[in-house]
């Protein structure tokens, strides 16, 4: 089941000239191979005040992806202070057959970093803390604390062990735990580079960032969270996760076996703290970034530090490219949680995506829910399952090439599928339409063998030819 929020209006919207290209950070390589391949100059769109954000399309899409078990989630699409879109699908509590609505609240895990990012860098303009400040003013025993700076925690440059990866997690990760307890964990790691040599993503940082927020102020994180940011700006359902309440219209986190859906074990909210502890929804997090970017939590010079991008991070920001816009914002997931946060300055434009429920790539939602938005074009994929002759499949493996083009593509078969590979870069299956059409919905890219020893590549509504060598 999905529900319309009565927030959805008609708004406006202008045009411009680009093409397409977005991700979250966790998929790199498939942005490499859509900038690759997007060199062709489709058209892109930014808002204005002539054109009507198409919500219909939008909802065909949820409709598709809800109806096939792909989807359980929220979705909003805000523009300065106005909500243009916000829509929830599937359940929050499946065996308690509770619908979800746009005021149900999803574990947001690495979201909350921006929070803790922000809350840090408010301490910093209050003189209490700065970017050049040494982990051991705080936490001595941590590998390397002396060298580590607070600039080196929020940019993933300080090569403290990310703690989440320790090969025991899954055997603590739903009891509580003491920040004591945290910290010896992160000490019995030997660092794994030096400090501010190279950027490499780590919960250990954000996990120290919150325990600093705290023995700063004195206030527990929830404390700090509710007043520095929830209170601040009017956030009415963000605070620090605990156990998940139902009855408080909080989601439980499911994953999908033989089309049901089964409720996964839940992570105790004392271990990711700051990297990951906070619930929320899309319309509170449009609302926060929005805020954060207007300087009503900040200020600009803060804010230009923290979206400054150093080795790909930010520090608690990533930088998310959309054509020739260029937008911030953070990914996150944790248990069977994925969600997604984004603001196009350009446009004042925000975006955000819940799922307690995901059979589908989270990336693909959000490129179709933004194509729809910038009026590009974008076909709702089918979902449909085809049977392909294996032997009309084998006429299609081959390596293929195109003049102007820099990469190659490979086509091979892999458990009785067809498998793409751009150069220098991993395999990706690709899902049956047609006898001759195929498709890779995560980059919205259209594989095509409608003449012999041709492969046609269809993407932001333009055509590159591939013939096989």
């Amino acid at each position: 089941m999905c529900i319309i929020d009565n927030y959805r209006q008609k708004n406006k919207l202008y045009i411009t000239q680009s093409h397409l290209i977005y991700s979250y950070v966790m998929n790199r390589l498939t942005v490499l191979f859509i900038i690759v391949l997007g060199v062709c100059f489709a058209p892109s769109h930014s808002f204005g005040q002539h054109q009507s954000i198409n919500t219909s399309k939008i909802d065909s899409l949820l409709d598709k992806l809800s109806g096939k078990n792909k989807f359980m989630g929220s979705v909003t699409i805000r523009k300065h202070d106005q909500i243009l879109y916000s829509r929830a699908c599937g359940f929050s509590d499946v065996q308690g057959h509770l619908n979800a609505t746009p005021e149900t609240k999803y574990r947001i895990g690495s979201i909350s970093k921006m929070f803790t990012a922000t809350m840090i860098f408010q301490l910093i303009e209050e003189h209490k803390l700065s970017l050049e400040t040494k982990l051991s003013t705080y936490f001595s025993g941590i590998p390397n604390a002396d060298k580590i700076t607070i600039s080196d925690l929020l940019s993933h440059r300080s090569g403290i062990f990310n703690i989440t990866e320790d090969s025991t997690y899954s055997e603590w990760h739903t009891a509580k735990q003491t920040q004591l307890a945290m910290l010896d964990r992160m000490k019995a790691h030997p660092s794994v580079f030096e400090p501010d040599t190279k950027t490499e993503y780590s919960n250990s940082n954000y996990i120290l960032l919150g325990y600093i927020l705290e023995t700063i102020t004195g206030k527990s994180y929830a404390d700090n969270l509710k007043t520095r940011i929830a209170d601040k700006i009017g956030l009415k359902n963000t605070y620090y996760g605990n156990k998940t309440q139902p009855s408080k219209n909080e989601s439980f986190s499911y994953s999908l076996d033989d089309g049901r859906w089964t409720q996964e074990p839940e992570t105790d909210m004392s271990i990711p703290g700051g990297a990951g502890a906070i619930v929320s929804t899309p319309n509170d997090l449009t609302h926060f970034i929005t805020a954060l970017f207007n300087g009503d939590l900040i200020s600009k010079a803060s804010l230009d530090s923290m979206t400054t991008i150093r080795e790909g991070l930010g520090r608690g920001i990533f930088r998310i490219p959309f054509g020739t816009h260029t937008g911030f914002g953070h990914n996150g997931g944790i248990d069977k949680f994925a969600s997604g946060l984004s603001y196009f300055p350009d446009d004042s434009l925000s975006f955000a995506v819940c799922t307690n429920g995901l059979d589908y790539n989270l990336n693909a939602v959000a490129i179709g829910v933004l194509q729809i938005c910038y009026n590009m074009p974008y076909e709702i994929p089918s979902l449909e399952e085809f049977a392909v002759d294996p032997k009309i499949l084998k006429t299609y493996e081959g390596i293929y090439s195109s003049n102007g083009v820099p990469v190659k593509i490979k086509i091979t078969i892999k458990n009785n599928k067809l498998t793409a590979q751009a150069s220098g870069q991993p395999p990706f299956p690709l899902d049956v339409v047609s006898n001759t059409e195929f498709r890779f919905n995560e980059a919205g890219i259209k594989i095509s063998f409608k003449k012999e020893h041709e492969l046609v590549i269809e993407q932001g509504g333009q055509e590159t030819i591939f013939s096989k060598e």
